[in-house]
C-alpha cells in the first residue's frame, strides 16, 4: 500500500522511498536509536550493584585528604580504605596517631560534610 506524498518530501523523493519499500518490503525505519540505550544510563546501577562505589569515595577522600586534614597532617598520614562506613587511615608515627585520635570528632565531621553524606560513620588509625 503506497503512502501519499509528504508535504516535506518532494515528488521524486517520494517515488524513491516508495521504490526502496516495494524493494525491501518494509518503510525505512523512522528512528533508529529508538529502544537504544546509552552505558551510561547503566553505570552507576552497575557499579553500586558489584559493591565498587566504596572504592569510589575512597578515591575522593584520598585526593580531598589535604584539604580536609591540613598540609602537616596530611604528609604524615593517608587514607588507607573504606569498607561498611569504617574510614581506615594509615598514620607514619605513633605520636601522630594519638595527635590525630584526639581529633577524631572534629575531623570525622569535616569528612561526613565533604563526601555529602553520612557514609563514613567511624575513622580508625593504624600506625604503618
Amino acid at each position: 500500500m503506497a503512502s501519499k506524498p509528504s508535504k516535506k518530501w518532494s515528488a521524486q523523493e517520494f517515488l524513491r522511498r516508495q521504490v526502496k519499500r516495494e524493494w525491501r518490503g518494509f518503510d525505512d525505519a523512522l528512528d533508529l536509536n529508538e529502544g537504544v540505550h546509552l552505558p551510561s544510563e547503566f553505570i552507576a546501577e552497575i557499579i553500586r550493584s558489584a559493591g565498587l562505589a566504596e572504592g569510589m569515595e575512597e578515591e575522593k577522600l584520598r585526593a580531598l585528604w589535604a584539604d580536609l586534614a591540613g598540609s602537616y597532617i596530611a604528609k604524615a598520614s593517608q587514607p588507607q580504605s573504606l569498607k561498611r562506613g569504617l574510614l581506615t587511615i594509615r598514620v607514619t608515627q605513633p605520636a601522630m596517631r594519638f595527635h590525630l585520635e584526639q581529633m577524631r570528632g572534629s575531623l570525622l565531621k569535616k569528612i561526613q560534610q565533604a563526601a555529602g553524606n553520612e557514609k563514613i560513620q567511624s575513622i580508625r588509625f593504624s600506625v604503618g
